[in-house]
């Protein structure tokens, strides 16, 4: 069943629900963006609140966290740039005529989904918007990036010139079903994936073997070839809506508002394994070392062995959903509608994992000496990527 954990630190500075929870690249800070209409940043060191981000007029409803800047987008139609050493408000991106539920940065890029059914490409060091990508029927919830470079051959490669020289693409997930891909030179629509039947809440990316993965409140998730927008395979037996996606090694992991999280290997479309134990949707979750971590509206988050699916650990504290998980030197940050951000210890059960690999592996060593034909399942996968409950 698994035991339950304490958290070693439960921070509660923020006065309304946790939207979002983003780790810089570097692992020395994360970002919270709250319904409080503010931001904080987190040191990984201390756990400590070292900055206060303040001025949009309505709620954050996402946040990401770079080295040097923090940027967030809200309720109030704008996102925002921030500097992380002062906490100065460095931009402000206008030009959304309704909420801003998704931002992504790339390169010199930001770009931005919106309910007002477009999305938007601006210049992250200046205020500026070069482009607008308009033609989804509904709300944009999702985003993903790629460049050309990463999927087309030479003779594949699109002759118009500007796009030619950019190749940079930009894929929306919308709730009118569809899933686009646009040339970010042009704002011009490259291809749009046909086939869900539901609103996209979730996109993931393989640029390297040319796929996208898409989840769906029409309880699917499919795979397309981002070269030919062919769809591949579907993925059918969740119950309930997709909300998140994880990919590793091959494995995809999908958190559902069945309650569940599915294992599948991307080759062959087969479901490996199924975790169960939640008593809500799936909200979040995220891979580990071998460890596949959830969050769940029960207000829970969860540790399974991601190879054999058995529950190892629940973590509990949390009064309402848990909206984003993030992990760092073997702790383990949730991020709730509760206001808080908690801080687990998750040492014992890696190294309990590393352990139990490690037998593993040795076990495998010698059956493979004698010529034995079993082989053990690579370590498995998992996804970002939230929606609300809802069953």
């Amino acid at each position: 069943m698994g035991n339950s954990g304490s958290a070693v630190k439960v921070c509660t500075d923020h006065q309304g629900g946790i939207n979002w929870l983003s780790l810089s690249p570097d692992g020395q800070r994360l970002l919270t963006g709250s319904e409080d209409g503010t931001a904080r940043l987190w040191s990984t060191a201390d756990s400590q609140c070292h900055g206060h981000f303040q001025g949009h007029e309505s709620y954050i409803t996402f946040c990401h966290l770079e080295n040097e800047a923090a940027f967030t987008c809200s309720a109030d139609h704008t996102i925002r740039k921030w500097d992380v050493m002062t906490g100065q408000c460095l931009a402000i991106y206008r030009g959304h005529t309704s909420i801003v539920n998704r931002i992504l940065v790339a390169k010199d890029y930001l770009f931005s989904g919106s309910y007002d059914r477009t999305a938007r490409c601006w210049s992250v060091d200046k205020e500026k918007q070069i482009q607008e990508f308009r033609g989804h029927r509904n709300c944009v919830l999702t985003l993903a990036h790629y460049s050309s470079r990463d999927v087309l051959e030479e003779e594949e490669e699109v002759e118009e010139e500007a796009e030619k020289m950019s190749r940079d693409l930009l894929v929306t997930g919308s709730t009118d079903c569809t899933v686009k891909v646009w040339w970010v030179s042009s704002g011009r629509c490259y291809q749009t994936l046909l086939g869900h039947t539901g609103a996209v809440l979730c996109l993931i990316l393989d640029a390297p073997n040319r796929e996208l993965f898409s989840g769906s409140t029409d309880y699917t998730i499919r795979t397309w070839n981002i070269v030919t927008g062919e769809q591949l395979k579907v993925f059918k037996e969740h119950q309930g809506s997709v909300i998140c996606l994880e990919l590793v090694n091959r494995h995809l992991y999908s958190g559902s508002a069945d309650r569940t999280v599915k294992c599948w290997l991307v080759d062959t479309g087969e479901r490996i394994q199924t975790y169960k134990a939640h008593k809500h949707s799936v909200s979040t979750l995220k891979y580990h070392a071998g460890i596949l971590f959830t969050g769940s509206g029960d207000a829970c988050a969860r540790a399974f062995n991601s190879r054999s699916g058995v529950l190892q650990k629940i973590f509990r504290g949390h009064k309402f959903i848990i909206n984003c998980i993030q992990i760092h030197n073997e702790l383990l940050y949730t991020a709730s509608h509760d206001g808080t951000l908690r801080i687990w210890d998750i040492r014992g059960i890696c190294k309990r994992n590393k352990r139990r690999l490690k037998k593993e592996r040795s076990v495998q060593g010698r059956s493979s000496q004698k010529g034995s034909l079993s082989r053990l399942f690579n370590n498995k996968v998992g996804c970002m990527v939230q929606q609300e409950n809802g069953e």
